[in-house]
């Protein structure tokens, strides 16, 4: 089971994509894919249903982001050895984190609108983590029991 979120902007309503890759609307279990909803005790009432009882929806909808309503969007910048080398800075000793925008985040196919007058864009595939659960100064053998 995928979860995902579909439809217009701004409108996107959860789902789920069975194991015959066939989306099924959500949204009479859960009013959306958001952090509240990935909690342990959602996911297993997710997991529970059966998934063909879920209302098919037809056509090709827009996936939109994955999460929605979310919180801080942190990054880690120069976070592979070869990213750094090809900006032609130093590996850094400590983790250089910086924020950007909810705004910037878009479903899968959606464009990625540039600053007017950009000449300097970076491009590079942003991986994300959903932090499950509020965790601080957590080791790292510990770390992915926060993961979502």
């Amino acid at each position: 089971m995928k979860l995902v979120r579909y439809g217009n902007p701004g409108s996107e309503k959860p789902g789920l994509i069975d194991t015959q890759g066939k989306l099924r609307d959500l949204s009479q279990h859960v009013a959306d894919i958001n952090g509240d909803m990935l909690s342990d005790a959602s996911l297993a009432r997710l997991a529970a249903l059966d998934p063909s009882s879920l209302p098919p929806v037809d056509g090709n909808p827009r996936f939109g982001p994955c999460v929605g309503n979310i919180g801080k969007f942190m990054c880690i910048g120069l976070n592979f050895s070869d990213h750094a080398a090809e900006t032609g800075a130093a590996i850094p000793q400590h983790p250089i984190l910086f924020m950007k925008a909810n705004s910037a985040i878009v479903g899968p196919n959606d464009d990625v609108v540039m600053p007017r007058g950009s000449v300097a864009t970076d491009w590079e595939v942003e991986l994300g983590v959903i932090i499950g659960t509020r965790a601080k100064y957590v080791s790292e053998a510990d770390a992915l029991d926060h993961v979502a």
